[in-house]
C-alpha cells in the first residue's frame, strides 16, 4: 500500500512538471528564507527573470518591474528577481536586500537568493559560475548579463529573449513583447 501511494505521488509530481521547459527546471531558494521552489511552478506563465541589485543606477527599475507584475499577474505573467553582487552593487545580507526592495519599491514579485548571474564577473577577476538557472538563460540566448537589470523573457514554450539593462521594463519594446506572449 505504501509503495502504491508513493508511486502515485511520484507519477502525479512527474506529470505536473513533465511539460516544464528545461530552462525553468531548477530548484532555487526564496530570498531570506530556507524555502526552496522549483521554477517549474511558473511553467504555464510568461516569465521575466531579472538580475537585480539594490545600489545600482538602474535600481529605479524595481518600480516598473513591480508595476508590470501587478498589471499582468492575473494574466499568467510573473517577474522573478535574482539579486546578485557580481557587479558589486548588492547588499551582502539577504534580509537587507529583502527589506530594501519591499520598503523602498513595494516589491511583491518573487525574489530568490543572492547568487551569481555571470561566469566570472564583468572584469573576469573572480572565478565563479552563474547559478544553474542563469547558466541556462545564458546558454539559450548567448548573452551573459553585462550589468544589473538584464531581463530574460521566457515564453510558455521555454524560448528566451534577452533585453539589456537599458531596456526599460515599462518601455514599448518590452511591454509589447510581453503583451504578445500573454495573448498566445
Amino acid at each position: 500500500m505504501k509503495k502504491t501511494i508513493l508511486s502515485l505521488i511520484l507519477l502525479i509530481s512527474y506529470g505536473l512538471y513533465a511539460s516544464c521547459p528545461s530552462v525553468l527546471d531548477h530548484k532555487v531558494r526564496v530570498l531570506g528564507s530556507t524555502e526552496k521552489v522549483n521554477l517549474c511552478e511558473y511553467q504555464d506563465k510568461v516569465v521575466l527573470a531579472v538580475n537585480v541589485a539594490s545600489q545600482c543606477g538602474y535600481t529605479y527599475q524595481y518600480e516598473a518591474l513591480q508595476g508590470l507584475y501587478e498589471k499582468h499577474k492575473q494574466e499568467d505573467f510573473v517577474v522573478l528577481g535574482f539579486p546578485s553582487g557580481d557587479f558589486f552593487q548588492e547588499f551582502t545580507e539577504e534580509e537587507k536586500v529583502k527589506e530594501f526592495c519591499q520598503t523602498t519599491y513595494g516589491v511583491e514579485f518573487p525574489m530568490f537568493k543572492r547568487s551569481h548571474v555571470t561566469n566570472g564577473g564583468k572584469l573576469k577577476l573572480r572565478s565563479y559560475k552563474a547559478n544553474p538557472f542563469f547558466a541556462d538563460l545564458i546558454k539559450e540566448t548567448g548573452v551573459q548579463p553585462a550589468w544589473n537589470f538584464n531581463k530574460y523573457l521566457i515564453a510558455r514554450d521555454g524560448s528566451v529573449k534577452h533585453y539589456n539593462e537599458k531596456v526599460e521594463p515599462d518601455g514599448e519594446l518590452l511591454t509589447s513583447e510581453i503583451a504578445s506572449l500573454i495573448s498566445r
